[in-house]
Order: structure tokens, then C-alpha cells, then sequence
């Protein structure tokens, strides 16, 4: 007897943020329901939680086995090692699953005051499969699944009865050799050969092929016993708008001999996990939701008990392509992995769901959460009752931690603990420090912006060479309109290249001076897939560290465009229905600040707050130089010449 998936492969357009989930969550002892977008009720999938705050063990719940049957990753335990609990993972529901109250001594799922992060896998061709079946003692046994394409990893696990390992094939280790889930020896070795392999040959797109007897006695297909197999896609297409995006990649690298390697997806990763194979080495599951970024790297060890582990080098990076690993992993060392791209794929078509700009008054509490209503990438905040004041970015690429400020030269620098910026939330928000952004009484503004094909990219980039064009891949999908440069180790301009500049004009976000023309140099021309800054003629030096901001416009949600000043009120269709919340405009030829309005501190029909994002200076409020229209804004008569002089030119972004 076997189960698998028996869903018909869609036509629709499939996307990894209908599939994948990262979700972090602090446990409560009380029914809650875990909300994350993904259909397990009807679609069927696996959920994979561990506590991150203490040593516990890993939980691992499916459809096929139902609800509150667990197995553990560090375990060699049968179904529910820990005892039967009803109250652990109680339901699979259309956007997600519903927690119990945990009555497990250990807290398993939602011990009160634990926190925990659950990755949730649908099943879905070319992604995932998840196979339950009963052994019959074949010696050569093809097990059907429906993945839809051949496998690039295979997780077995004996559910019925205790000792047996979890057994991992792996198209990186080669078919002779495999792994064991809940241990950290390696693959090359005479234990772990064909003479025990579990599988007898590498999987098809049809079938698995397993034995009766491997490196266990019962470890695959023992003759009555009970067993699920987790089958993982290998760059198999099938997502996208156009159904060839790859999501889902099972490799391998070797690093240099001082541990270094670049992995080339063709995406940006938001999730790895990665095993050294030819040596005694834990494996590590990293993901963008629990600070895997420039300047951070926090490893899950599914064959541990330990809670969120630092790496001690913290030199596995992602980027716009793949991903870059320093020191890591030894030196001179195989290793596989499995990767997910990183999410949304969908071409946002409201506002709403990628920019969010929310006033609010300090109260210099410690871990304060600020709610965007969706994943937040980047933030700008401002302090807008002080005399002397700074525009802070910060994104999550970079880390929670490091600290950009618009109107200065200044190089990044790291807050201090629990101060501005704590962290980004894996569903909605940011939380805030009890200082920087969140003093007693002061009163703010952030700007929240989401990371969305057509919309939004960001990108960390080193600059290829001091005589060099720095061309870099990006994940906007369209070419950029805006894009917004700045090193990050050195003090140097923030760069800024607009699409009706062409490739030799530019503007300078920290100043007021009017766009600049020819000397430095030209910009090279950014693409669909690419972006680039001249090297030479803005001074930057070999592998400097840099952040790139870049914009599009996007229908009914975004809007990167010019325009010339009459001096008499002027109407800026941005093709909106319901008017802009966020307008940035400079003018380009003459001198002009960077202006910003929001509809959080109103743009309304009379008098409208503003911020320069180049200069200290505190926010303006008083003046009516921008108002509402429901295809985007007006700039009315009353604005100065920096907003609306006859003939002049201006730039500008609006959002939704």
C-alpha cells in the first residue's frame, strides 16, 4: 500500500509564496492558528517546527500521517517518539495549520514563551511530494510519487517501529553513497555505500527505487512496516508566469582552499540547507526570516536538539543569483544542499501589499512592533519632532542592525543592542529599540517597502573593479527605473540613475545639486535582468561593499516618472484610482531638495508635512505644495521652484 499526491499538475501560474513558508512565532500554551498562505487542507504538506530559543527537539507533522503525528529529524524514534499528544499541531487549513495547547512537558510546538520558526512545504509538482506506504519486502522495489519530475533529494523515515535512521539520498552525493538525517557523519565512508544504500538506483520522474533491507534491517522496505518518503523537486521549471521559473534546487560545492564558494542559482535564496558530506559535519538549515543576511548567519541543526546557533564564521551570504560561503564549511570541502527561492514571485496590483508608511509617537518600550500588514524589506524612518534630524535605512538584506542615512556620506554603521531596530518580523513589521526610532514621546515616520517583481528590488553588490562598469544581476523581472546606489564600508554619495536620464546623467540622493552630466562618466544600461554603476567615474574601489535600491513602475501601483513645472497647478497621473501615498520628488536642473510626502502624515486638499531626505532639517508642516488626485498628485501654484518652476524638470516616485 502506497499514498502520494494524486493532484493533476495546474495550469494556472504556481508561485513559491503559494508553496513555501517561513513563519516565526512565540508559543503561547493556548490554541493559536498559524496564518502563512499556504493550503495543507486540501493540497497536503509537510510542517517542520523547531524551537529556537532552547534545546528541543525538531517536530515533523504531514497530511498523509494526519494531524498531531510528529517525528523528530535528530531522532532514530518511530511516529511520535515523545508520546501521543492531541493538542500539538491540531489542524491543516487552507491558509495554514492551528496549534494546540501543547500539554508536552518539553514544549514541543508552543510551549508559553518559547520561540519558534515552522517551515511549511505544500505539495505541488516540481516542488515537493510527500509518499506514505507500507513495506513488502521487494528487493528492488519502484515506489511511485508525483513530483513530476525527476528528484534532487529523497528523505525515508520508518514511522512504525524505533531504531531506524532517517536515510537521505541526494543527487550531490552520488548514487552509491547517502546520508543519515539525524547524524552528522559523513557520506563517504564504507558505512554509508552501496552495499547499504537504501535506494538501488538514482529516481526517476515516476518512481523511487528502494530495498528491503539497507543500512538498517527495516531502514526502507521491511516486509509490513509503515514509512513516509519526502521527495524534493531539482530545478524543475514549473513556476512563474510563464511556468519555467525554477524554485527549488538540490546541488553541491566544493570550497577553495581557504573555504570559499559562489553557488549560481539563477534566484535569490530565502532558505538552504546544506551538509558537508566528505567529513564529520552537522547539517544547517539557514532562511532569510531568522536573520540569514550580509552580516548574519544563524544555523538550525536538523540533527540537534540546539536552539538558534551563530556560525562562528557567519560568512554564508545570500545574493541576487545564489550564494557565496567564506570559511563556513571548511576548506577544500564537498558539500550538497537544498535551496528555495526567495518569495513573492507575483506582480503586486495593489499598493497596499508592498508599501506602508505609519506616524507614531515613541514610547520607548523595548522590542515595540510596528505592523506594515506584510513582509518588510526595507524601511526608512525619520524622527519628525526633532531640530536636527536623520533619515535611517535599513533593510533586511544588510541586517536589522546596520544603519544607512539618506542625507549623509556617511559608511554604514552597526546599532547598538536593542536600539532603532531589533529585527525584521517573519509575517509583518519591524520591531523597534527603545531608542533611535522609538524615544519617549517623540513622534516618527517609517516608510515600509516590500520586496515584489515590477515593483522593488534590493540588491548587495560588490563593485567589480576600479577601471570596471560594476554590472550586477537583479530580481525586479523589468528593467529599473530608479535605482539608488550607496557603498556601505567607505564615506561616498549616494548615486542615483532615473530612467529619463539616460546613461550620462545622474543626481546625488545626499545633496540638492541639480543632475549632473557627463564627467564622472557614463552609466551602464540597466536590463531586465541587470543593473550597473560606473566604477571608475564615482571613485569606488575593488570589492567595496555596496546596497542598490531599485524601482519600477508598476500598473496601479507604482509610479517612476518626470515631469515639467508650469508654475500653476499641474496633475500627475501616475494611472492610480484612488490618489498616491508616498510622492518623492527632486528637480534635476537646478538645484532642488529630495521632498517626501505621505498620506500617513496627509495629502490631503490643504496643508501637507514634509521631509528632505538630504537634508537635517526638521520636518516642514504649514505649506500646501502637494495635493490629491485620484490618478496620483497634483503640485499646486504655491510651490517653490524647487517643487514647480516654469520649465523646469523634476523627478519623481509615487506609490499607491
Amino acid at each position: 500500500m502506497f499514498s502520494a499526491n494524486s493532484s493533476q499538475v495546474s495550469t494556472a501560474a504556481n508561485y513559491i509564496e503559494d508553496v513555501f513558508s517561513t513563519w516565526l512565532y512565540t508559543g503561547t500554551s493556548a490554541i493559536q492558528t498559524i496564518t502563512n498562505g499556504i493550503d495543507l487542507s486540501t493540497k497536503g504538506g509537510l510542517v517542520w517546527i523547531k524551537q529556537r530559543s532552547g534545546s528541543q527537539d525538531h517536530t515533523i507533522f504531514d497530511t498523509a500521517r494526519g494531524v498531531n503525528n510528529y517525528l523528530r529529524s535528530n531522532s532514530t524514534g518511530a511516529q511520535n517518539p515523545g508520546g501521543a499528544y492531541s493538542d500539538l499541531l491540531t489542524a491543516y487549513n487552507t491558509t495554514g495549520f492551528s496549534l494546540g495547547a501543547d500539554a508536552s512537558t518539553a514544549g514541543f510546538v508552543n510551549g508559553s514563551g518559547s520561540t519558534y520558526v515552522s517551515w511549511t512545504f505544500r505539495e505541488q509538482p516540481k516542488f515537493f511530494d510527500v509518499v506514505t506506504y507500507t513495506g513488502n519486502g521487494v528487493a528492488g522495489r519502484a515506489l511511485p510519487h508525483n513530483l513530476g519530475s525527476i528528484p534532487g533529494c529523497v528523505f525515508v523515515k520508518l514511522t512504525s517501529s524505533a531504531g531506524s535512521d532517517w536515510m537521505v539520498w541526494h543527487r550531490g552525493s552520488g548514487t552509491p553513497f547517502f546520508l543519515i538525517l539525524n547524524s552528522s557523519q559523513a557520506s563517504l565512508t564504507s558505512t554509508y555505500n552501496a552495499s547499504t544504500a537504501f535506494m538501488t538506483q538514482a529516481p526517476d520522474a515516476n518512481n523511487i527505487y528502494i530495498k528491503n533491507v539497507g543500512f538498517d534491517a527495516a531502514s526502507a522496505n521491511a516486509d509490513g512496516f509503515t514509512y513516509v518518503a519526502y521527495i524534493f523537486a531539482h530545478d524543475a521549471g514549473g513556476f512563474g508566469n510563464a511556468g519555467t521559473d525554477n524554485v527549488i534546487s538540490c546541488g553541491s560545492f566544493t570550497t577553495d582552499g581557504t573555504g570559499n564558494a559562489t553557488v549560481t542559482l539563477g534566484y535569490e535564496p530565502q532558505w538552504v540547507l546544506i551538509r558537508r558530506t566528505d567529513s564529520v559535519a552537522d547539517w544547517r538549515i539557514l532562511d532569510t526570516m531568522r536573520l540569514w543576511s550580509e552580516t548574519s548567519t544563524v544555523a538550525l541543526r536538523p540533527n540537534s536538539t540546539g536552539g538558534d546557533l551563530p556560525l562562528s564564521n557567519g560568512n554564508t551570504k545570500p545574493k541576487a543569483t545564489g550564494f557565496t560561503t567564506s570559511g563556513d564549511f571548511g576548506t577544500s570541502s564537498t558539500c550538497i544542499y537544498i535551496a528555495i527561492r526567495r518569495g513573492p514571485m507575483k506582480t503586486p496590483t495593489v499598493g497596499t501589499s508592498v508599501y506602508n508608511g505609519i506616524a507614531y509617537t515613541g514610547d520607548g518600550v523595548n522590542n515595540r512592533f510596528l505592523d506594515n500588514q506584510f513582509v518588510t524589506d526595507l524601511i526608512i524612518d525619520s524622527n519628525r519632532s526633532a531640530s536636527n534630524i536623520d533619515q535611517w535605512v535599513i533593510d533586511r538584506l544588510r541586517g536589522a542592525k546596520q544603519l544607512l542615512v539618506t542625507r549623509a556620506t556617511n559608511a554604514e554603521q552597526t546599532a547598538s543592542t536593542n536600539f532603532y531596530v531589533n529585527g525584521f518580523d517573519s509575517n509583518n513589521g519591524v520591531f523597534l529599540g527603545s531608542g533611535g526610532l522609538n524615544g519617549s514621546a517623540a513622534t516618527y515616520i517609517q516608510w515600509a517597502f516590500r520586496r515584489a517583481p515590477g515593483f522593488f528590488d534590493v540588491v548587495n553588490f560588490e563593485v567589480a573593479g576600479t577601471t570596471l562598469d560594476t554590472v550586477e544581476p537583479h530580481n525586479l523581472t523589468v528593467v529599473p527605473e530608479l535605482c539608488i546606489f550607496k557603498p556601505r564600508s567607505q564615506i561616498k554619495e549616494w548615486i542615483v540613475w532615473h530612467k529619463d536620464f539616460g546613461t550620462t546623467q545622474w543626481a546625488i540622493l545626499n545633496t540638492s545639486a541639480a543632475a549632473g552630466n557627463g564627467s564622472p562618466g557614463t552609466m551602464p544600461v540597466q536590463t531586465a535582468t541587470t543593473f550597473g554603476v560606473n566604477s571608475t567615474g564615482f571613485g569606488f574601489t575593488s570589492f567595496l561593499p555596496c546596497i542598490a535600491y531599485l524601482f519600477a513602475s508598476c500598473p496601479g501601483v507604482s509610479k517612476v516618472g518626470s515631469y515639467t513645472g508650469t508654475a500653476a497647478t499641474l496633475t500627475v497621473n501616475c494611472g492610480f484610482t484612488t490618489g498616491a501615498r508616498f510622492v518623492l520628488i527632486k528637480r534635476t536642473d537646478s538645484t532642488g531638495d529630495w521632498y517626501v510626502w505621505d498620506s500617513a502624515r496627509g495629502i490631503v486638499a490643504g496643508n501637507d508635512p514634509y521631509i528632505l531626505l538630504n537634508s537635517s532639517a526638521a520636518e516642514v508642516t504649514g505649506t500646501n505644495y502637494v495635493d490629491t488626485d485620484t490618478t496620483g498628485f497634483k503640485v499646486t501654484a504655491a510651490a517653490p521652484a524647487g517643487l514647480n518652476a516654469s520649465g523646469g524638470t523634476y523627478i519623481f516616485l509615487a506609490i499607491a
